[in-house]
């Protein structure tokens, strides 16, 4: 894969710094808007990157460049991956995809129609504890319940509550709780249950409208899954599923997922008593500790230079159908976009 980078702020740093022992990818040039010039050329020297370009064109055109990896605000990256797949360009495009499911569904046939690929880079997908929470899943009996947590005080709040808007509160920028940060959740219950029937959201606004915190339900068959996302304030960070006959845990950030415990009924041995006297069930636990990686990025990576290079159009149709998904679900849930 010969890769350019299209942007300079921290989730670029971020990704370049994953990338870094991943051989699959040739970082061949990296994109700076005119006002991040400076920037772009620091990452360029820092990671050895041969081209520097202002001009988004000039890099689709005139770069050996087959893969751009789009890192800019949220409120372009329609535009920017649109155009790179109109370049016959292959397109990784950061959390939150895009703004609408039309917009989602519309590059997605684009890419279709140009023989390219186009991937949602959401770590979730991409860490050997979803995979291991797919296989236990039937072991929970009929599913109950989902709640999930991603709550983390956000840098840029205090700037915020100030009056100094960034575009991470800017919901003209299709920033967010829900889309910077609930996302994750979303990921986990579309990843694993599909769409829901239903799906409402209960935020919290701030001053401009934009939605600082925020609990969104989505209603199953049979269930519901509660997801809270916040960057006003700070919790531990959690996902759990609950079953009639178990449940599992994730302890800790979800875009990460450093763990996972299953715990199942013993139907062989007899209810126990717990500390506060009750009668429970007897259970099996099961822990599951991913192998460590360079970067919580690293291996998103690693499988799009494998699908990529291998044209592997099947797995990305499923990566693709699980981002629309969630697409899906973002445009239903109802939140009044200032």
């Amino acid at each position: 894969m010969n890769l350019g980078i299209v942007g300079t702020g921290k989730i670029v740093a971020d990704a370049l710094f994953a990338m870094q022992p991943v051989e699959e990818i040739k970082i061949r040039a990296v994109f700076a808007r005119p006002h991040s010039r400076e920037k772009g050329e620091e990452l360029a020297k820092k990671y050895g990157i041969p081209k520097m370009f202002t001009d988004y064109d000039e890099m689709l055109d005139e770069s050996d460049v087959d893969t751009v990896y789009i890192g800019l605000v949220n409120m372009v990256h329609y535009e920017y991956a649109r155009k790179a797949l109109e370049h016959g360009k292959n397109v990784i495009l950061e959390k939150p995809f895009v703004g609408t499911y039309s917009e989602a569904e519309g590059l997605m046939e684009l890419a279709k129609q140009k023989g390219c690929f186009i991937f949602e880079a959401i770590t979730v997908l991409h860490n050997d504890v979803i995979g291991k929470m797919k296989e236990a899943l039937p072991k929970l009996g009929r599913i109950r319940m989902m709640t999930a947590n991603y709550s983390q005080y956000s840098s840029r709040y205090d700037r915020y509550l100030a009056g100094d808007v960034d575009p991470a509160f800017d919901p003209a920028c299709l920033s967010g709780a829900l889309r910077d940060i609930n996302v994750y959740n979303i990921h986990y219950a579309a990843e694993l249950f599909g769409r829901p029937e239903k799906v409402s959201y209960h935020p919290n606004i701030g001053f401009n409208g934009v939605d600082t915190s925020g609990i969104l339900v989505m209603e199953y068959d049979g269930f519901s899954a509660v997801c809270t996302g916040a960057k006003d304030s700070d919790s531990p960070c959690f996902v759990t599923i609950q079953g009639e006959k178990g449940y599992m845990k994730i302890d800790g950030k979800p875009n990460v997922a450093p763990n996972l415990t299953i715990v199942t009924v013993d139907d062989s041995g007899d209810p126990v008593k717990d500390a506060a006297g009750a009668m429970t069930r007897k259970t099996i636990v099961e822990t599951f500790v991913p192998a460590e990686t360079h970067h919580r990025m690293t291996r998103e990576f690693i499988d799009f230079a494998r699908i990529i290079d291998g044209r592997n159009y099947g797995e990305a149709d499923r990566y693709a159908k699980e981002t629309l998904d969630v697409m899906s679900i973002i445009e239903n849930s109802q939140l009044k976009e200032s």
